[in-house]
């Protein structure tokens, strides 16, 4: 008796171990055990170092700069001489410059000639007078005061130096080789006004002004 208990004992144990372990689940049944789901041996354990780090937010990026302002110009207009001073102070009170306005004066030459050099007596001057009408220049006088442009030969005389010298290109077209241009001696007092920080609109009047007085330059200060 004794050794048939034992017997069914170990059949029991035995019937026990193959349905827990060998025999394969239904559909609806539980299922497989832990331990045989999982492979262990492809198991692996991470760090939190080894974690990716969490991406870093974007920083929006900054607003473009504020344009700079226009640059401020100093600018000044003339020449005048000094009587006509007193009529251009007038064109500029309207604008009500107050410390912006200042005046410079320069000393300029008036008019510039293009002659032939002295020819040290009055008869070298008619001979020089001949060889220009055999090119076919009739346009001249002879200096003849007491100064050191004395026996000179003038071809011309001129309020600006480009009108002396295109008339000095015109005789060299004729053959004239030794004239030249240079200031007839002529030198008078002339008034510039300077005006500072000008802007856009500020430049705009002035611009309407200068075109107003014909012979005017508005331009950078020096």
């Amino acid at each position: 008796m004794r050794t048939l208990f034992f017997l069914l004992v170990l059949a029991n144990l035995a019937f026990f171990a193959w349905w827990r372990f060998a025999a394969a689940p239904d559909a609806g049944g539980d299922p497989l055990p832990i331990g045989r789901q999982i492979e262990p041996e492809k198991l692996k354990i991470i760090s939190p170092a080894d974690l990716p780090a969490a991406p870093v937010a974007q920083k929006p990026a900054p607003p473009p700069p504020a344009p700079a302002p226009p640059p401020v110009a100093c600018l000044e207009w003339g020449s005048f001489t000094l009587a006509d001073a007193g009529r251009v102070e007038k064109a500029l009170e309207p604008l009500a410059l107050g410390s912006r306005l200042t005046q410079r004066r320069s000393e300029e030459t008036t008019s510039w000639w293009v002659f032939i050099r002295p020819q040290g007596s009055r008869q070298g001057a008619l001979k020089k007078t001949a060889e220009l009408r055999a090119l076919g220049v009739r346009d001249y006088f002879i200096v003849q005061d007491d100064s050191d442009h004395r026996w000179a030969v003038s071809l011309g005389v001129f309020r600006s130096v480009e009108a002396a010298q295109a008339r000095l290109a015109a005789l060299r077209g004729q053959g004239v080789r030794t004239a030249e241009v240079g200031p007839r001696d002529t030198v008078a007092a002339k008034v510039w006004y300077q005006v500072t920080s000008v802007d856009a609109p500020l430049q705009a009047r002035l611009k309407d002004l200068a075109r107003q007085l014909e012979g005017s330059e508005l331009k950078e200060c020096p």
